[in-house]
């Protein structure tokens, strides 16, 4: 294990009762590099959910190895985390699907999802931007998002501002809101003040999302 204030590297043995003990050490680095509980548990829980995915599909039993974290938080302060594996993924992945479990809660949970798989393993990069002001908080954005279920799907009412820093959080909220894209959704922007500049980004991120699942976004606009 190597850590440091602005880097963390861990190799342990892909085995499931490892995940703990990373789960407790990656939390006290976030913590300890700045980052609220709230950003803490979002990363802990899409790396959480990297780490199983190894751990269960590239060393089927009865075969062996490593897996490793490796995180670094760059000059703007966001943080980005590889999941690596040097396994061979003998059988269908489907925690890391669109429709799957895993891959939706890492969408919600961070900005970023990429999974690089060759012959030589596969790596999980995952990537979070620290907001200085929560989402929602009247210093950062006066944005509201209300969301409800119709009998055709899910509808999400943005309403008032939404400046470019608020982006990120608006994505999650409304990846959180389409189940990772397995749920059609709405979005109303009817309501939407005059700053939008974190409004294209989320849409286009959740479309992929639906799209990729088979299901579609619809805008509604004046």
């Amino acid at each position: 294990m190597l850590v440091h204030e602005d880097f963390l590297s861990l190799r342990f043995p892909a085995d499931a009762r490892e995940v703990a003990p990373l789960r407790h050490q990656l939390r006290e680095w976030l913590r300890e590099s700045g980052f609220g509980d709230d950003e803490a548990s979002d990363l802990v829980l899409a790396v959480s959910e990297a780490v199983n995915n190894s751990v269960e599909h590239a060393y089927p039993a009865p075969a062996t190895g490593t897996i490793e974290v490796r995180a670094r938080i760059g000059k703007d302060g966001a943080v980005a985390i590889d999941v690596t594996d040097h396994g061979q993924w003998r059988v269908p992945p489907p925690a890391l699907t669109t429709r799957g479990r895993g891959l939706l809660l890492m969408r919600e949970s961070v900005d970023d999802v990429v999974i690089d798989r060759s012959s030589r393993g596969t790596t999980v990069r995952l990537r979070r931007g620290r907001s200085p002001v929560p989402f929602g908080s009247p210093a950062a954005t006066d944005c509201e998002v209300h969301v409800y279920e119709t009998s055709s799907g899910v509808v999400a009412v943005i309403r008032r501002n939404v400046p470019a820093e608020a982006g990120p959080s608006l994505r999650r909220t409304l990846t959180t809101a389409a189940r990772g894209g397995t749920v059609p959704l709405t979005v109303d922007l009817t309501e939407l003040g005059e700053e939008t500049g974190g409004v294209q980004h989320a849409l286009h991120t959740v479309s992929e999302a639906l799209e990729a699942a088979g299901n579609r976004l619809t805008i509604r606009m004046n």
